[in-house]
């Protein structure tokens, strides 16, 4: 680590400049929790940090009608979890960000690099498909926004370019009708990552059949998964026992759980089926919106 030079952009701007002079050897830098371990466990060996802390426009948290959160990609963890922002607009979102680690963790820990990270066992992602969240990445070619579905494709690696920075996250607002849920169940009492994340966001027809389902496995794969054709189950039907059961056979059946020392192949199959059931459950019987 002696041996890194440490730049200190003052903007976007600078630091995209600077990730193209400098390529693969440059890694950038927000919070730190991540990098400084792989550092440290000589995981990687760049030649140039790139510091982000100086830009000062990416710390935020904000509410835009007809966009839904906005949050800037240096926000800290703890920020957004003890956000009133966005604990009015998002209930779940905030209690997410509050299973995040520690709270020593939370406090350095930024937003933009927890997605950017793309760790397949962080809380956040699975949540924050199921809620079709967007990232924006500013480059040399400009600004683009990216669907948080596509932003994560394997163990830790993200569709950005290696010359792009993630500026913000965006969490669009949850319908009046839709409710949410997130149940993180860990079964190593040394750390907090989950064995197994499960996100639901269920939007209901007035006449109290489900209008729409997302149902959201964390921790299991490389990336978040969605089993489209178990949610379209749900879709015009009654949400009763009998069909959260089945949905809950289809994920426990559809997914490709790993085995890790959090639990093996089989374990997690059975945790999922179970947290399926209970994540519906949970958000049907929620009060508030995205609660």
């Amino acid at each position: 680590m002696l041996s890194v030079k440490i730049l200190n952009p003052t903007s976007v701007k600078e630091a995209v400049s600077l990730l193209a002079e400098h390529g693969d050897e440059a890694k950038i830098i927000a919070g730190g929790t991540a990098l400084v371990i792989m550092l440290r466990n000589h995981l990687i060996a760049p030649s140039v940090l790139l510091n982000l802390g100086r830009i000062q426009n990416l710390r935020y948290i904000k509410h835009e009608p007809q966009t839904g959160l906005r949050i800037g990609a240096l926000t800290t963890i703890r920020e957004a979890e003890v956000s009133q922002l966005v604990r009015e607009k998002n209930p779940t979102l905030a209690q997410t960000f509050g299973k995040v680690a520690n709270i020593r963790v939370r406090n350095a820990a930024t937003v933009g690099g927890n997605l950017s990270e793309a760790d397949y066992a962080s809380d956040p992602p699975c949540v924050l498909v199921a809620m079709q969240a967007r990232v924006k990445a500013s480059g040399p070619r400009g600004e683009r926004e990216i669907p948080i579905a596509d932003l994560f494709r394997s163990f830790y690696e993200t569709s950005l370019a290696p010359d792009e920075v993630l500026t913000e996250l965006i969490v669009p607002d949850l319908s009046p009708a839709a409710r949410s849920a997130y149940i993180k169940f860990v079964t190593r009492s040394s750390e907090d990552r989950p064995c197994v994340g499960m996100a639901v966001v269920v939007e209901m027809n007035s006449n109290g059949t489900c209008k729409d389902l997302r149902v959201v496995v964390g921790a299991v794969e490389a990336t978040p998964r969605e089993l489209e054709s178990a949610e379209a189950m749900a879709r015009g039907q009654s949400l009763n026992g009998k069909l959260i059961d089945e949905i809950a056979e289809a994920y426990s059946s559809g997914v490709e759980p790993m085995s890790d020392l959090r639990g093996s192949e089989w374990y997690r199959r059975q945790v999922i089926r179970v947290l399926v059931r209970r994540a519906i459950q949970k958000a049907l019987a929620s009060d508030h919106e995205g609660a």
